[in-house]
């Protein structure tokens, strides 16, 4: 099963979000072709609310700490709450960093 999937599902059960973007981000850095290793999530979710960002990482990361052991080598969080997404622009959200890995 793919693991963005399995990410996604994960997610989906734990915290019902409103919004829920899985990225595979692997093709961005210095592994092979169709590797599935580098992910960006992007969530929106009541739970959330009044917690600090670190808290929210760490909900995730629990929840995804299988995959995180086992297949997911990064794994960049984007983490909101209702509030927060509502007075974002959308079509702006975090890009992710440049791989700085070894050279191909």
């Amino acid at each position: 099963m793919p693991v963005d999937y399995v990410i996604e599902q994960k997610l989906i059960r734990a915290f019902e979000p409103s919004h829920l973007e899985v990225i595979n981000e692997s093709n961005n850095h210095n592994v092979p072709p169709g590797s599935e290793s580098h992910f960006k999530v992007i969530i929106v979710a009541k739970a959330f609310d009044d917690e600090r960002l670190i808290k929210r990482h760490r909900l995730v990361n629990g929840v995804l700490s299988e995959e995180l052991s086992e297949k997911i080598h990064a794994l960049a969080l984007h983490t909101y709450t209702e509030s927060q997404w509502q007075t974002m622009n959308i079509e702006n959200t975090p890009s992710s960093p440049n791989c700085m890995g070894g050279g191909k």
